[in-house]
């Protein structure tokens, strides 16, 4: 009988990092490792890193060092990082942190179960150099999908790299998302919610963010294989299923056609068991009619709009290499609140660039208070590594910028609690999340909310609920951004037609 190992995975950062959390999982499972819960009884615990701002950079730091604590305490005997930052910075993080027994890549994702079997008997595994990885893909984006022998976590595989069992020989809970060499995927959890990586990568230069840079060139998914692995979520009880990826809105423009995700939408509501489909990570500069029109009118796409606006005052925007202005966003936000007024919109925004003058804020704080935005993300300008605005001369003092961020947040939590106090009447189909008997009691997400990002709906109703179902339900009150609302009808008992779908 094979020996017993067990691995735990702790997942930081966004939704892209959950993605590639369960394949990491579904490799491991495939090649005989148990899966745990908690990392105390994990023989390696593996920390999925997030690289993309100090803070969140900090936070895999502090994770790390937690795991290694675990070493004196527990069964863990090995640490190891992945994800962003362990891709970002490779060999320099390995150094920096000896107390992470490895530090892996993108390109060890194919050879996970190999590289953690190597840690945990005592072996070195040398953590690469980091590479600028969008120089691994071709410039011309119709090129792409050809290019072999570039690691993308969440794609499908090259004819190199195999599986660690073939799929008829996979355990329970394991499959591909669709065909024989479509990523594994273990779900990690059994929340009634599930991302889908629409693609990966970005062409954008923003010249704040240094993604691109270690998540290389935007490449997106073939939608056979989108719709293959959301058919086998259903199948695993998800009800809502989010797309995700750096940039939505460029979804099929390597495949040659733009207007893909317009024709993707519909199929994807259709599979049987999907109850609602939510698209995530918007460019406003890329939004289409088409797509306005798909997203505000398909049964089961939720009327849901995160738009990445960052500021609003041009000439910031054209020093973060950005598009638009406060007077254009508005206007996106009336067209789309003219096809579905009660769409849902949210927002990141960043306060103190260099060169942000007073004048610049209160144009940001214009449109913030015009835009009835139901939530908001406030960051103060923090200097990134490689990217340009690093390199520009006129920054903000950073005292200055904690005042900015404090001012600007505080309008914002007034802003979004008036945004749901405007909601009160309404009538919203929510998805129960969670059943908490002693705190919250049941709570749910409208179309509008967005799992971990926004405010919640809490439901009232003497009925027995359990994840995964889907209500009707007027909304009553607002605490913040969250919702109260009374239950009107559980799935399609008692209630119109639209709400039964």
């Amino acid at each position: 009988m094979p020996e017993r190992r067990t691995v735990a995975l702790v997942t930081l950062g966004c939704a892209r990092n959950e993605v590639d959390s369960e394949e990491l999982a579904g490799r491991l499972a495939a090649d005989g490792w148990e899966l745990v819960e908690d990392a105390t009884d994990a023989d390696v615990a593996v920390v999925n890193t997030c690289g993309f701002v100090e803070a969140a950079k900090k936070d895999s730091v502090d994770a790390l060092l937690e795991a290694n604590d675990l070493k004196d305490h527990g069964r863990t005997q090995a640490v190891v990082a992945v994800g962003c930052m362990a891709e970002r910075y490779g060999k320099e993080l390995a150094e920096a942190l000896p107390e992470a027994d490895g530090v892996l890549g993108f390109d060890d994702y194919a050879d996970i179960s190999d590289r953690l079997q190597t840690i945990l008997s005592g072996g070195v595994h040398a953590s690469h150099t980091p590479r600028d990885r969008r120089k691994l893909l071709p410039i011309s984006p119709a090129e792409r999908q050809d290019a072999a022998g570039v690691a993308l976590p969440g794609h499908s595989q090259s004819d190199a790299d195999e599986v660690a069992a073939p799929p008829q020989d996979l355990p329970a809970g394991v499959a591909p998302a669709s065909g024989p060499r479509a990523p594994l995927r273990r779900r990690l959890g059994n929340d009634p919610v599930a991302s889908v990586k629409l693609a990966s990568g970005c062409d954008r230069r923003c010249s704040f963010c240094a993604i691109p840079s270690f998540r290389g060139s935007f490449i997106s998914r073939r939608p056979s294989d989108v719709l293959g692995e959301t058919r086998w979520l259903a199948e695993q009880g998800v009800k809502e299923v989010m797309l995700v990826s750096e940039n939505n809105t460029s979804y099929g423009k390597d495949l040659g056609d733009i207007r893909l995700l317009e024709t993707l939408l519909p199929e994807l509501a259709a599979v049987d068991g999907i109850e609602r489909i939510r698209v995530s990570y918007l460019q406003p500069a890329e939004m289409r009619p088409g797509l306005i029109d798909v997203l505000t009118s398909t049964d089961k796409v939720a009327p849901y709009f995160d738009l990445s606006f960052q500021h609003s005052a041009p000439g910031v925007l054209r020093a973060m290499r950005r598009f638009g202005d406060t007077d254009r966003f508005l206007e996106l936000l009336e067209t789309i609140r003219g096809k579905a007024p009660q769409a849902g919109a949210r927002s990141n925004f960043i306060v103190g660039f260099p060169g942000e003058s007073e004048s610049d804020l209160a144009e940001l704080e214009r449109f913030l208070s015009e835009a009835r935005l139901d939530a908001i993300g406030v960051f103060g300008y923090s200097d990134e590594d490689g990217t340009e605005a690093a390199g520009y001369d006129d920054k903000v003092d950073p005292e200055v910028v904690a005042e900015r961020l404090a001012r600007v947040s505080r309008l914002a939590e007034e802003l979004t609690a008036q945004r749901a106090a405007e909601r009160v009447g309404e009538t919203v189909r929510v998805l129960v999340d969670r059943v908490d008997d002693e705190d919250d009691g049941i709570v749910g997400r409208a179309a509008h909310q967005a799992p971990e990002t926004d405010g919640v709906t809490l439901l009232t109703t003497d009925q027995d609920l359990r994840p995964g179902r889907m209500v009707e339900a007027k909304v009553v009150a607002s605490e913040g951004v969250d919702l109260v609302a009374e239950v009107l009808s559980v799935d399609g008992t008692g209630c119109s037609e639209e709400a039964g779908r």
